[in-house]
């Protein structure tokens, strides 16, 4: 095997990985609601969200290789994200 197609292997190990544990979340998120669609796993379902961004911002975004100041500022951005996401719902829930 060659020197270049072994750096682009290892190079791209990371993000593969990364994907298929979102898409591994996602299925069992999809599978929850499938076969539970009256909404009594709502919390379990938010959990795995959860875990859904923590490993979107941790190995995505690369936050663990940043300084402590931009790991702050990403985790605050996706924090104002879900504020404005839930000020929008409670919008359309109060109309």
């Amino acid at each position: 095997m060659n020197k270049p197609s072994l750096e682009v292997r290892e190079a791209m190990r990371g993000p593969v990985i990364v994907f298929i544990v979102l898409m591994a979340l996602l299925a069992v998120n999809v599978t929850l609601g499938a076969f539970q669609p009256q909404g009594r796993l709502w919390p379990l379902e938010l959990s795995i969200v959860a875990i859904m961004v923590s490993v979107t911002i941790l190995f995505s975004m690369e936050a663990v290789h940043q300084v402590p100041l931009i790991r702050l500022f990403s985790m605050l951005g996706f924090v104002w994200v879900g504020i404005l996401f839930g000020m929008t719902m409670l919008d359309y829930l109060a109309r």
